[in-house]
């Protein structure tokens, strides 16, 4: 049985050959990485049927098929750099979109939060829009793991979403527990929500910390 490290090494080795003289882009970064994950998962399936280290690696490359036209496809992509600008701008449009949006939802929330909390005796109408951090906040971790810096290539988009869901989860958790303690006035009954939502929040960032993957510019 294959150790986690060495799964990484040998798939990663395996794939940086598959693409050797492939120009570097965000896409073809994006690629690797999803190859990578599916390849990882091919090879765990054919090692719980019982092959051996090599044989079950062979077999996952093999199962992928043919990719000489991917290949091309990205080798056309590495040598075109108008493609490449259209494509890393297209993506950073949406990057910064998204952040203007999360960082204004955030704002909105807390500023009307405040508003309120002075205008109603209500604490709990007054703190209502704060769902609108827990929102700005999720959006805003996506936007900014997604996008490409001179240095570091975006995050993966299925990743990023999970980050962004963790961090968003861990938000939630603290709106519920205001929202709690401003409707029962108990710090006790308060706390419990917050303490599930939290736990998992940090499990789930912890995790993706710890299987995170070098997305630092060759060049860099």
């Amino acid at each position: 049985m294959m150790n986690n490290s060495s799964v990484d090494k040998k798939v990663k080795e395996r794939i940086n050959e598959l693409f050797a003289g492939v120009g570097s882009s965000q896409a073809l970064f994006e690629l690797k990485e999803e190859l990578s994950t599916n390849i990882k998962e091919k090879v765990a399936d054919f090692q719980s049927r019982g092959m051996d280290e090599q044989q079950s690696l062979q077999e996952a490359m093999i199962s992928l098929g043919d990719l000489s036209e991917l290949v091309e496809e990205m080798r056309q992509l590495g040598q075109n750099q108008a493609k490449q600008k259209v494509y890393s701008t297209r993506a950073a449009q949406i990057s910064t979109i998204g952040i203007v949006v999360g960082v204004l939802l955030i704002l909105f929330g807390g500023l009307v939060c405040t508003m309120l909390f002075f205008q109603t005796s209500e604490t709990i109408s007054a703190v209502g829009p704060l769902i609108f951090v827990v929102l700005g906040g999720a959006i805003t971790t996506y936007s900014v793991l997604t996008r490409e810096t001179k240095k570091c290539y975006g995050m993966n988009k299925i990743r990023a979403t999970i980050y962004a869901a963790a961090v968003g989860t861990g938000l939630f958790g603290f709106f519920v527990s205001i929202m709690t303690y401003a409707g029962m006035g108990k710090i006790y009954t308060a706390i419990a929500p917050f303490m599930v939502f939290f736990m998992i929040s940090v499990g789930v960032i912890l995790y993706l910390i710890l299987t995170e993957v070098d997305r630092k510019k060759e060049n860099s």
